[in-house]
């Protein structure tokens, strides 16, 4: 084999002169532009690392923000539960309490209607028996109307106090009496002697009738009344059985 050590030469020169207008213009504006997309790759991996630093900060944060929010909503709900069973517990005394209230013055009120309706029928009784007893007297005959009750009178007028029995028929004035019917004369006589028996000295009296007393006499004097009448007694005896006073 035969080699053209010229053409072989020539080649070579060929070919390092066509590496090194490669290189010169083709090679260093590729490896500027690499060497820049290298550049620009490198800071767009900066800036996606400090987003991606800066994301998963923000997404801690926002994990603590959320547990944080989660604590206080449990803090809340804790606290929004104890008032609530302290505004039950307080709502339930209050109503207790107003329910006792109304037992009580349910209590009450039926108390005062029993009673009221106890009276009211203690009343309706004893009018009946005042009624009944009062038409009974009036069948009783006329003389023991005045008759029987002068020396009651006379007796009654006896326990007034001293001073109090000076002043009645003081000076001559007529002691006035009222009688349930029209006194005889022997009557009137018997009720001045027994008046001044236990007055001390000689009295008159005046005489009004009043046919309300039902039977009986009563004497009124400037500071004291005597009631010795039938009617009296029944007053008596319905206020005891009312309860409104005693017999």
């Amino acid at each position: 084999m035969h080699i053209d050590w010229w053409t072989l030469g020539l080649q070579t020169i060929n070919l390092l002169v066509l590496v090194w207008i490669l290189s010169r213009f083709l090679f260093r504006p590729i490896a500027g532009i690499i060497r820049e997309r290298q550049a620009a790759s490198a800071d767009l991996l900066k800036k996606a690392e400090v987003e991606r630093d800066k994301a998963d900060l923000e997404e801690r944060q926002a994990e603590q923000d959320k547990e944080e929010a989660e604590r206080a909503r449990g803090e809340v709900l804790k606290s929004a539960a104890k008032e609530a069973e302290a505004e039950k517990t307080q709502i339930l005394a209050a109503a207790r309490q107003e329910a006792d209230k109304l037992r009580a013055q349910a209590k009450t009120d039926i108390e005062r209607l029993r009673q009221a309706e106890e009276a009211r029928s203690n009343r309706q009784a004893s009018e009946l028996a005042v009624e009944i007893a009062a038409k009974l007297f009036n069948r009783l005959p006329r003389n023991a109307r005045i008759g029987g009750f002068v020396d009651g009178l006379a007796e009654a007028v006896a326990k007034l106090p001293e001073r109090t029995r000076a002043e009645i028929g003081a000076a001559g004035a007529p002691v006035m009496v009222k009688a349930a019917q029209e006194m005889s004369p022997g009557e009137v006589t018997a009720l001045e002697a027994a008046l001044s028996k236990v007055l001390g000295c000689e009295v008159a009296v005046s005489v009004t009738v009043d046919p309300e007393l039902i039977a009986g006499l009563e004497l009124e004097a400037a500071h004291a009344s005597v009631r010795n009448s039938f009617a009296a007694d029944l007053d008596r005896i319905a206020n005891g059985l009312t309860g409104d006073g005693q017999e």
